[in-house]
């Protein structure tokens, strides 16, 4: 099935998969709409997809489109009004010893892959990637786009994480982050997000794209803890606090 996704944009098709069971809520039904995969995806575009509120995942471009649900809400940090909370600067205190860095390729095949197959058979036993593959890493992430970017988390040489972002026009969106579920006391998850604030601001970029907001889903709530927070609601970002 397919159809234009709006008046501005309706050179572009939808694909719609069937419903299926949601990945977060058990109960619900998921409908998942994939820009056509043959146009030619350029930065102005992909970037346009995003302030509307799709993400991408590999060579693909979605939005959730269920038909009787509308739980997941996109979101995104404005880079310049956030402050970490007191238990964020703890985070990047407790973290201080560790070796960040930014780069545009990673070293797949070995320790990229080992954390990576590591996290997902920890973590999310119960997801959708489970059980992890080379095949499914590398078409995910591993290949990445022109304009991603990884950011290394090291301690003593050893890779603890990596967040996978891509570079917008007016920010960075945050794809994906693995790490190495031994170090939870580390909250890796938190200081990749802190992080990646950080090189937006570094950047000169006003928003950091988080993805999807489920409220009553705890694998997608903890957004609400970066504050403040704009939420796409009605074809608008809106302000919000207090979630």
């Amino acid at each position: 099935m397919t159809r234009d996704i709006s008046p501005d944009l309706n050179k572009i098709r939808l694909f719609y998969t069937q419903p299926h069971q949601c990945s977060y809520l058990a109960e619900k039904e998921a409908t998942t709409a994939f820009v056509d995969p043959t146009i030619n995806m350029s930065p102005e575009l992909y970037n346009q997809l995003t302030q509307m509120g799709y993400r991408r995942s590999g060579r693909y471009y979605y939005q959730p489109r269920c038909q009787q649900c509308s739980a997941c809400i996109s979101t995104r940090i404005p880079v310049a009004d956030f402050k970490p909370s007191r238990q964020q600067r703890r985070c990047l205190k407790h973290n201080d010893d560790l070796a960040v860095e930014t780069v545009s390729a990673i070293d797949k095949e070995t320790e990229h892959y080992r954390l990576y197959e590591k996290y997902i058979s920890l973590r999310h036993r119960d997801g959708d990637m489970f059980p992890p593959s080379w095949e499914q890493y590398v078409d995910f992430l591993g290949e990445g786009i022109k304009q991603t970017r990884f950011i290394e988390f090291r301690s003593s040489g050893v890779l603890l994480a990596c967040s996978v972002v891509d570079f917008l026009h007016d920010g960075l969106s945050a794809i994906y982050t693995y790490y190495d579920p031994e170090h939870e006391r580390r909250s890796l998850g938190t200081l990749a997000i802190l992080t990646t604030v950080e090189l937006a601001r570094t950047e000169q970029l006003p928003y950091v794209y988080l993805g999807y907001w489920i409220k009553s889903s705890p694998k997608m709530a903890y957004k609400s803890r970066f504050q403040p927070l704009e939420l796409l609601m009605g074809g608008r970002w809106v302000r919000c606090s207090g979630l």
